[in-house]
């Protein structure tokens, strides 16, 4: 379909050292132009940032800091780059709150002005959301290829449901699960126990009031002590235990608090 077009789109994308706007320099830009007359235009360049790109950031993206080391950096294209985007409006997957921000940084940075006013931002995942739900009723058509009558009646929606999941564990069958931030996850196959490990966080309590650390501790997701183990707090302040059995918190966050309690006084 051709685009009714009143100016040119920059689809573009970002790699970077990390995801704070303030803080973090762009890797790579990637720009495709998409003239009012149909024709298109490619711009891509690897950047140095000048400063180290951490680990987590080089394993999602594949650039290290031997990659760029001889590249320019943003400040030295940024007048090349200012100049292919022109006035056109700006496009790309998920780059209102992060891409765009980044790369109007990156501008500021170097000296240059980069008006958004004008142009339009058109967030293909923004349309992806508005236009496609996501409720059971979606779903139910999407693997199934059927309409889910009396949806909202508790057994219908629990037999779509049912076929929605064996649909699903056939159509997924072999494939890498991959999360939001590029992590691969495993395979996934049609075992239970494997599907629970890739859509599951492991769990302290349900209400997340603790989570566990690296080294695999308890450790209080909220408050004062946040991040700092269980039984150390315990042992540093003992009346933070019977505070919370006091609370209004879960009954679940109770029992796993007092389980770990407990644990404490075995290990003694």
């Amino acid at each position: 379909m051709k685009l009714n077009l009143k100016n040119s789109i920059a689809f573009f994308d970002l790699e970077a050292t990390g995801t704070n706007i303030s803080t973090d320099r762009i890797v790579e830009i990637s720009i495709v132009k998409l003239t009012i007359d149909g024709g298109q235009e490619i711009y891509t360049r690897r950047v140095n940032p000048g400063i180290p790109i951490p680990l987590e950031a080089s394993l999602i993206h594949g650039l290290y800091d031997k990659d760029v080391k001889n590249e320019p950096t943003f400040k030295e294209i940024s007048k090349e780059v200012h100049q292919f985007i022109g006035q056109s409006d700006l496009s790309g997957f998920n780059v209102l709150k992060y891409d765009i921000p980044l790369l109007v940084e990156e501008f500021l940075r170097a000296g240059i002005e980069f008006d958004l006013d004008k142009r339009n931002l058109l967030d293909a995942q923004k349309i992806f959301h508005l236009m496609e739900k996501r409720n059971l009723t979606a779903a139910y058509k999407f693997y199934c290829g059927k309409t889910l009558e009396n949806a909202h009646s508790a057994e219908a929606d629990t037999l779509a449901t049912m076929d929605v999941f064996r649909a699903q564990v056939e159509r997924y069958q072999g494939e890498e699960a991959i999360d939001l931030q590029g992590n691969k996850l495993g395979v996934f196959e049609n075992d239970m126990k494997k599907i629970h490990d890739l859509v599951n966080e492991k769990m302290v309590d349900l209400a997340g009031r603790f989570v566990f650390n690296s080294q695999g501790e308890e450790v209080f997701n909220f408050g004062k002590h946040k991040g700092k183990p269980i039984e150390q707090v315990f042992k540093e302040e003992p009346g933070y235990y019977d505070w919370m059995m006091r609370g209004d918190f879960p009954l679940d966050t109770k029992r796993k608090l007092t389980q770990v309690k407990l644990r404490g006084f075995s290990n003694r």
